[in-house]
C-alpha cells in the first residue's frame, strides 16, 4: 500500500512514511511531493526570507558598484572605494544576521529593554559636540573610532522588539488607551521619535511612526485609537514641514509638478534616468546620469540607476523581491502561534515596505523627496547592517515554526550529498 510523503518534522499527516535516507532517496522523495505541499511545508517561510534577502543584497552590491564608480573615482582615484565599503558592511551585516537567526525567542524578549536603552543613549549622542555629525542638513550621525554611524537605523530594531514585548504583556488590556500608550508611545516611542526629529530626519521619523502603527494594528488595537494617533502624526509631520524652508520647498515643487530644474534637479534627473532606460535598459554599467548628473545616485536614487541600466525588468524584479519579502513576513504572522513573533514580524515588515515605498515613490515622482534609502539596495552601512540584523531575527522566528527546525536538521548536507554519488572503493584482493 502506497503512502504519501511528507516533510520531515511536519505536524500534519501523522503516520505517513518518512523519506529514505541518503541522496537518492531524498531526491526521489522530493520529486514525489506535490508542489502545493512544498509551498505549505514548514521550511517555506524560512527559504522565502533567505532567498529574497540574499537576492536584494546581491543586486544592491552590483548596483552600488555601478552607480558609485564615477563619483568614487573622482573622490578617491578608485572606482571601487564605495563598493568595498558597502561590501564590508554587507559581510558584517550577514554575520550579524547569522548570529541573530540562531538566537532563541526567549533571548529576543530579554533583549527588548536593553536594546531600547542603548538606542536612546546612542541617539542622544548626535547632539554631543565632537561626536554628532551633520549631513545634508540632518544631524543624525555620530563619528566613533573613525567610522560614521547612524544610530536611528538600529533604533528601529530596538523599537520593534520593545513594542512587541510591551504589547505581548498587555495583550488583554489593549482596549484601554493608557495601557496602549504607556510605556510604548510615551515615553519610549515618543522620546525616540523626538530625538530623531530633533536631528532633522523627517524620513526616519515617518518610518518609526509606520512601525508603531503596524505593530499596533496587528496587536488588535481599536480603530478609534488609530484615529487619534493619525491626527497627531499628521499634525507632527505638518509642523516639521512648515518649520523647514528646505522641506517646504520640496513639497511645493512636488505639488507644482517638479518642472523647474532649479528646484527639482534631483527628481527630474531621476526621471530622465528611468526614461533613458526605457523597456530594456542601456546595459549594466552604461548609465549616463551617474556621470555627475544625478545626485546620490548610489544612495537615495539608486532605483533610478536600476531603471536606466536594467530597464523595466530590473525595476520589476526589485519590486517583486520586496513583494516576496512581504509575503514571507505575512506568512510568518499567520502561521506563528506566538503573539510576540506576530507583532515583531509585522513591525519589521512595515519598516522595510514603508521605506521601500517612500524611496521608490520619491524617485518616480509620486512622493516628494524625503531622503530615505532603499532597504538592502542603497549604499549605507548602518541601514544595511540594521536591516540584515532584523531579517536575521525573522529567520530565527521562522526556524521556530512547527516542524521547521526538524526539517532543516533532516536535510542531507552538501558533503553527504557529494559523498553519496561517489563510487565506493572495494578492497582489492591480494
Amino acid at each position: 500500500m502506497s503512502t504519501t510523503p511528507r516533510w520531515p518534522g511536519s505536524p500534519a499527516g501523522a503516520g505517513r512514511s518518512e523519506p529514505a535516507s541518503g541522496s537518492a532517496g531524498s531526491s526521489s522523495w522530493f520529486r514525489a511531493v506535490p508542489r502545493w505541499e512544498r509551498i505549505e511545508s514548514p521550511v517555506t517561510t524560512y527559504y522565502l526570507l533567505l532567498s529574497a534577502t540574499a537576492m536584494l543584497v546581491i543586486i544592491g552590491l552590483v548596483m552600488v558598484l555601478s552607480a558609485s564608480s564615477v563619483t568614487s573615482y573622482q573622490d578617491t582615484n578608485s572606482s571601487f572605494t564605495v563598493f568595498f565599503n558597502q561590501l564590508r558592511y554587507a559581510l558584517i551585516g550577514l554575520t550579524g544576521a547569522f548570529v541573530a537567526s540562531r538566537l532563541s525567542l526567549t533571548t529576543w524578549k530579554r533583549l527588548s529593554v536593553p536594546l531600547l536603552a542603548a538606542a536612546l543613549a546612542l541617539q542622544s549622542l548626535v547632539f554631543v559636540p565632537g561626536l554628532g555629525v551633520q549631513v545634508n542638513g540632518n544631524r543624525n550621525w555620530i563619528h566613533i573610532a573613525g567610522q560614521q554611524v547612524q544610530p536611528s537605523e538600529f533604533a528601529k530594531v530596538a523599537l520593534v522588539l520593545f513594542g512587541a514585548a510591551v504589547l505581548t504583556k498587555k495583550r488583554r488590556n489593549l482596549n484601554n488607551f493608557l495601557h496602549v500608550a504607556v510605556p510604548l508611545v510615551f515615553p519610549a516611542g515618543g522620546l525616540l521619535l523626538l530625538l530623531v526629529l530633533g536631528g532633522g530626519d523627517l524620513g526616519t521619523g515617518l518610518v518609526l511612526l509606520a512601525i508603531l502603527a503596524g505593530m499596533l494594528f496587528v496587536a488588535g488595537v481599536p480603530a478609534r485609537m488609530f484615529l487619534v494617533a493619525g491626527v497627531g502624526s499628521v499634525a507632527l509631520a505638518a509642523t516639521m514641514a512648515l518649520t523647514s524652508v528646505n522641506r517646504m520647498g520640496r513639497i511645493q515643487s512636488w505639488l507644482a509638478g517638479c518642472t523647474d530644474p532649479n528646484k527639482c534637479f534631483q527628481t527630474i534627473h531621476g526621471q530622465y534616468a528611468l526614461a533613458d532606460g526605457g523597456w530594456w535598459g542601456v546595459g549594466l554599467g552604461a548609465s549616463r546620469e551617474k556621470w555627475m548628473w544625478l545626485p546620490e545616485a548610489h544612495n537615495d536614487f539608486i532605483f533610478a540607476i536600476i531603471g536606466e541600466e536594467l530597464g523595466l525588468p530590473g525595476t520589476l524584479v526589485v519590486i517583486g523581491l520586496f513583494g516576496l519579502l512581504a509575503f514571507a513576513c505575512f506568512r510568518l504572522v499567520l502561521r506563528s502561534n506566538d503573539f510576540f513573533v506576530r507583532v515583531a514580524t509585522a513591525g519589521v515588515m512595515v519598516w522595510i515596505l514603508a521605506q521601500a515605498v517612500i524611496n521608490i515613490g520619491s524617485v518616480i515622482g509620486l512622493l516628494p523627496v524625503i531622503g530615505v534609502p532603499l532597504p538592502l539596495v542603497s549604499s549605507g552601512g548602518s541601514a544595511l547592517m540594521a536591516t540584515l540584523f532584523a531579517l536575521g531575527m525573522l529567520l530565527s522566528f521562522a526556524r521556530n515554526e512547527p516542524g521547521c527546525r526538524e526539517a532543516l536538521a533532516a536535510r542531507p548536507g552538501v558533503v553527504r550529498r557529494s559523498m553519496a554519488v561517489m563510487p565506493t572503493r572495494r578492497g582489492r584482493s591480494s
